[in-house]
């Protein structure tokens, strides 16, 4: 009973001192209005991947991506292209969004860790893509490698490629837009930017996905995030101009 208030008082004063970091809405909103035309781009380029693959057109090139991103083998690379995956096959995929999801809640960003939980949803994007495609995915050959691994559903798309791009993507999104220390900001968005880039090539590299499954669920996270953060901005902005005509709210 006694530790109750404690931990009230210190939730408090971390979402107290969380906001004090974080730049007005004005400024936030400001800062992501920039990336409609990729969203687009990114949406035309998974659709003619997707045709390609559809059709079985894309097997030569995939096949010789993968022979050239794997021969650039070494014990270094073997470890980076581990960590990189990592935080895609469970149980730490499905511990580590919910978390991020509940931090921000209880830090009182309640749109924020709304839009996040949708933002983590790109996951069911990839399952049921996964079962309208059914493209088989690497086998181990003399040249190919397969790292073992708890794989599971089709190779097209990228099960973790389209989540990292959806949950640790927008995450990056909400810290450029809402950190106010530039160090901060530069660092955690610095940070999530190296494990977006490294998870697709991690994903060739280890012979679970090829490069059109990866190059495609790029594209299309992408594209899912910036209609997601449009329609984040929107909020937002109702919600500043709900407070301008109540003060009280």
């Amino acid at each position: 009973m006694t530790a109750a208030p404690a931990i009230e008082r210190a939730t408090e004063a971390a979402a107290q001192a969380a906001h004090k970091e974080t730049l007005p809405t004005p400024v936030a909103l400001e800062r992501g209005r920039t990336a409609t035309v990729v969203g687009i781009l990114g949406l035309f380029g998974f659709l003619g991947i997707f045709g390609a693959v559809r059709a079985r057109r894309s097997e030569a090139f995939d096949l010789a991506m993968s022979l050239k991103v794997q021969g650039r083998r070494s014990p270094f690379l073997d470890r980076v292209m581990a960590a990189a995956s990592w935080l895609g096959f469970p149980p730490q995929s499905r511990v580590v969004p919910p978390a991020i999801i509940a931090s921000l809640f209880a830090l009182r960003f309640p749109v924020e860790a709304g839009f996040e939980a949708l933002a983590w949803g790109t996951g069911l994007v990839s399952t049921v893509l996964k079962e309208i495609m059914k493209r088989p995915r690497p086998i181990a050959g003399e040249d190919l490698r397969v790292v073992a691994a708890p794989l599971g559903g089709s190779s097209f798309p990228s099960g973790h490629v389209i989540t990292y791009v959806g949950t640790y993507g927008f995450l990056a999104y909400l810290a450029h837009t809402l950190i106010r220390p530039v160090a901060v900001r530069r660092t955690v968005v610095g940070a999530l930017v190296a494990l977006l880039a490294l998870v697709g090539p991690s994903r060739i590299y280890q012979g679970h996905h090829w490069p059109t499954d990866v190059t495609a669920s790029y594209m299309l996270g992408t594209s899912y995030v910036v209609a997601l953060t449009a329609l984040y901005r929107r909020v937002k902005g109702g919600r500043r101009r709900a407070r301008r005509v109540d003060p009280r709210a």
